[in-house]
């Protein structure tokens, strides 16, 4: 519901609220500029003394004002010819044009009406509403996605538009609903639907009937310094009946032309004070300051718009339509799906269909909308759950565990959870696992046990479903069609082979970077970018599964490298060590987030063996900022798998790799690359505890042997892989 609720608006009044945030980001600058230009009165300088210096410079003065930005203007007649002018108080003297600013005029038009009237401002106004709409429904699903509003800025992770969008509303969020706001109030208040709340002095009817008291001698002048003032208007030439009028920011008197006296007094309205704090925060004049600010923020929501766009269509792409899915408040079955990629919502549809065919009404959502209460016909809960990295929640699934240990009791509807995964994994289906144990601890009854599936199996599932069908007295036929991301042709163009010696043919296999569509190139989809670490997917010819492999170089590099070892019997990787240049392979990109070497200048600990040095290979070749980085490469003989030996001494001379230590695991004394950590554990602890990132790609044995020693390690100093994994600066890519 949130999310549709911020979806739609956003959608159909993009060209609106986009306008909106434009013209007010642009109409911020104005107060600021205005206060900057604007001759300031001395401190202490009273209405009384300003005044006597403008009427002396001007007799035939009609009006002053001072604006918030304190830029004070004189009204005057003289000889029958109006005249108006920027006074400089220190003189009284006109230093400037009074005429209004014709951009500021042009763009306010823009930003209230679209010059059009009252029809313009109805429909700014509903622009205004669409963006408060957007901020409320944005903040509650920015609190969903980092796991409650606790943890607002909590580090992201996904495609680069998601993570954008999130950034820029985690600052801008709290100005737009300012903005947003105040501009509806604004606009009721425009078209008279708020009471008016402001106090006007009853109109004397005792006046001296004389002239000519000198301003300043006249008390109420005297004791109001011009930082209070507002307005002073004189009487009218000639009319011994006429006042002077005075605003301020207290409130509004009539004074005697004659004697000086104050005639009557209206103090300002609470509802008037409210009016006018509302007009300064949503325009910024009397805060020049806070008006930039949140026209900074509004500069946000162009970004946000096409990064919102970005999204959308991602997810429409990302998610398969899911026809007859029912609301969560009418469906008997309700399947929340845990995804990162997006392949479980496959899974997810076809379990819609195959139970919408057998008369069930199913709903479809994220794990992350988790929300009981309103599953008011629900007669089971399907949770569908993919694990991301080290047994972390996937994206769609930010927040579940959290809400669910909020809950006093779980909900008396029955559970089923199935968990997906690949056990060459170290965490498998660990998300999955926590998810089932919370369940189980809160006494959230089962109406099966966990189960799994291996590598997206569809024999997995469909063996799931017939469990399923017999749990529920119905047949069930899950027969699922994995849908893969769309591929393109890479062409071989070199390849360096290793590993004969030791029986274990591995290649590094170098492909030209395919045409890249100009739309791909604005978005950043497909292998427009990407970045070493990331990942290719290959589906194997006879293969169901696609097979992923870890990219030894970036875009900036020019090509896409991978190193395949081959395995007896791997179909994917005898194919893949069998093709020669000229030879094409169908391939499609998945980003790999959780794998990144971040931004800092703080040393880098690359550790990795055998093939697991590729992507590391990559960071090496990317360091064009000379960022320290010291490499622990394991392999099994220098002769037979030395895997970029030579790149590797030319990036030390280069100074992209500060230093290079290696372990040989098939000689006279076996050396592994656990082994060569202890054997500089001084070194690797002082490193990290001045604040080096650690990065661990390879198997999965060998990075459970570098988590122990590099506890060993780091005990003296009171930390552990576990600290590290939490500060964000241990991360590793195991298979």
């Amino acid at each position: 519901m949130i999310r549709a609720l911020h979806r739609w608006p956003g959608l159909l009044a993009l060209a609106l609220v986009i306008i909106l945030s434009l013209s007010g980001a642009a109409l911020s600058v104005f107060p600021a500029a205005e206060r900057i230009a604007a001759p300031q009165a001395e401190a202490g300088l009273t209405v009384a003394a300003l005044a006597d210096r403008i009427q002396a410079v001007y007799p035939g003065v009609e009006q002053i004002r001072r604006s918030p930005s304190g830029r004070i203007t004189a009204y005057w007649f003289d000889q029958g010819a109006p005249g108006a002018a920027v006074i400089d108080p220190a003189t009284g003297e006109g230093v400037a044009s009074a005429d209004p600013n014709q951009a500021e005029r042009w763009l306010t038009n823009l930003h209230r009406s679209l010059f059009l009237g009252d029809g313009g401002r109805m429909s700014m106004a509903a622009g205004a509403a669409a963006m408060l709409i957007l901020s409320l429904s944005g903040a509650a699903l920015v609190a969903r996605r980092a796991g409650g509003w606790r943890h607002w800025f909590a580090p992201l992770r996904g495609p680069l538009a998601g993570r954008l969008h999130v950034e820029i509303a985690r600052i801008a969020v709290v100005g737009l609903i300012l903005s947003s706001t105040t501009a509806l109030w604004m606009t009721a208040s425009a078209f008279d639907l708020l009471p008016d709340g402001g106090a006007i002095p009853a109109t004397p009817t005792e006046v001296s009937e004389e002239t000519g008291f000198a301003l300043d001698q006249m008390a109420t002048l005297l004791q109001t310094p011009v930082a209070e003032l507002r307005e002073l208007s004189f009487p009218y030439p000639g009319d011994a009946t006429d006042v002077f009028t005075v605003k301020t920011d207290r409130g509004t008197g009539y004074l005697d032309q004659g004697t000086g006296a104050l005639l009557a007094w209206a103090d300002l309205t609470g509802w008037e004070r409210v009016s006018e704090t509302i007009y300064m925060l949503h325009t910024g004049q009397g805060a020049a300051t806070l008006g930039l600010v949140l026209g900074l923020m509004a500069l946000g929501v162009p970004a946000m718009g096409a990064t919102g766009v970005l999204i959308w269509l991602a997810g429409r792409r990302g998610r398969p339509r899911i026809r007859g899915n029912q609301p969560a408040g009418r469906a008997e079955t309700i399947v929340l799906v845990g995804s990162e990629g997006g392949s479980t919502w496959g899974f997810a549809a076809t379990l819609h269909a195959a139970l919408t065919e057998a008369r069930r009404s199913v709903h479809v959502g994220p794990m992350s909308g988790f929300a009981p209460e309103r599953y008011a016909r629900a007669e089971r809960i399907i949770l569908l759950a993919a694990t991301y990295g080290d047994g972390a929640a996937p994206a769609s699934a930010k927040g579940f565990l959290d809400r669910l240990s909020t809950l006093e009791r779980a909900p008396e509807i029955p559970l089923v959870v199935l968990g997906f995964g690949d056990r060459s994994f170290p965490a498998w289906c660990g998300f999955a696992k926590d998810v089932a144990a919370a369940a189980q601890a809160k006494g959230w009854p089962e109406l099966l046990p966990l189960d799994t599936i291996e590598r997206q199996s569809p024999q997995d599932f469909a063996r799931w479903g017939r469990a399923l069908g017999e749990a529920l007295g119905i047949p069930l036929k899950l027969s699922h069609q994995p849908v893969l991301p769309k591929s393109e042709a890479l062409t071989l163009v070199s390849r360096r082979d290793y590993g004969a010696e030791v029986q274990a043919p591995t290649a590094i296999l170098r492909f030209a970077l395919p045409r890249i569509p100009l739309w791909q190139r604005l978005t950043g989809a497909g292998f427009a970018r990407f970045q070493a670490g990331d990942l290719i997917g290959i589906l194997p010819e006879g293969g169901a599964v696609p097979r992923l492999y870890s990219l030894a170089s970036g875009r900036r590099d020019g090509f896409i490298e991978i190193v395949v070892k081959k395995h007896p019997g791997g179909l994917c990787s005898g194919q893949l060590t069998a093709l020669e240049p000229g030879d094409t392979v169908a391939a499609f990109l998945r980003r790999n987030p959780g794998f990144r070497p971040g931004r800092s200048r703080a040393p880098l600990i690359l550790i990795g063996a055998g093939t697991g040095v590729g992507p590391l290979a990559g960071l090496v070749r990317g360091n064009a900022r000379r960022r320290p980085v010291h490499l622990f490469f394991g392999m099994r003989h220098p002769d037979s798998d030395f895997f970029y030996g030579e790149d590797l001494a030319t990036w030390q001379n280069e100074g992209r790799l500060t230093r290079l230590v290696t372990a040989v695991s098939r000689g006279a004394r076996p050396h592994y690359v656990q082994d060569a950590l202890r054997g500089e554990a001084t070194q690797v602890a002082e490193l990290i505890r001045n604040g080096a990132r650690v990065m661990v790609c390879g198997g999965r044995d060998m990075a459970a042997g570098v988590a122990d020693a590099l506890a060993e390690i780091l005990a003296p100093a009171g930390l552990t892989p576990a600290v590290l994994k939490a500060e964000g600066r241990y991360v590793e890519d195991v298979y």
